[in-house]
């Protein structure tokens, strides 16, 4: 009989449901600030730098969302010891897009920083309609 050891990994999430207006990503960015600068004892600390990169990734998801959305949006942050995952749902079924970069475009960049920024970006459909987007920062 062997013993199977389970190793428990610690994390913390919270979630929040933001309205469809453009506010949202202001108030969005700074709830992820406030809740990835908490102290967590035990835990991995997310340094400033790791703070910066996922609020702007926030920021752009909620933003994104509340503007292509069909009304409000889900965040949902988690910290582990080896990262921070950042969820956006919204009604709106269509996969983003990530357009080319151009010198004269105003618009377009935001999912382009998110992918360069993330360790790993994904979309998913969810049940009911809409989709999840998920970017996954290293610690």
């Amino acid at each position: 009989m062997r013993a199977h050891r389970r190793t428990h990994r610690r994390s913390v999430r919270v979630e929040y449901l933001l309205p469809d207006n453009a506010e949202s990503a202001g108030r969005a960015r700074k709830l992820t600030t406030a809740f990835l600068a908490r102290s967590r004892p035990r835990m991995a600390r997310v340094d400033a730098g790791q703070i910066d990169d996922a609020t702007l990734i926030v920021s752009e998801l909620v933003a994104n969302a509340t503007l292509h959305g069909r009304g409000s949006c889900r965040l949902r942050l988690q910290v582990s010891d080896e990262r921070v995952t950042v969820e956006v749902y919204d009604d709106n079924p269509a996969p983003p897009r990530v357009r080319p970069l151009t010198d004269g475009g105003e618009s377009g960049r935001g999912l382009a920083m998110v992918r360069c920024l993330a360790q790993r970006f994904d979309v998913a459909p969810v049940r009911g309609g809409g989709k999840m987007v998920r970017a996954v920062l290293a610690l």
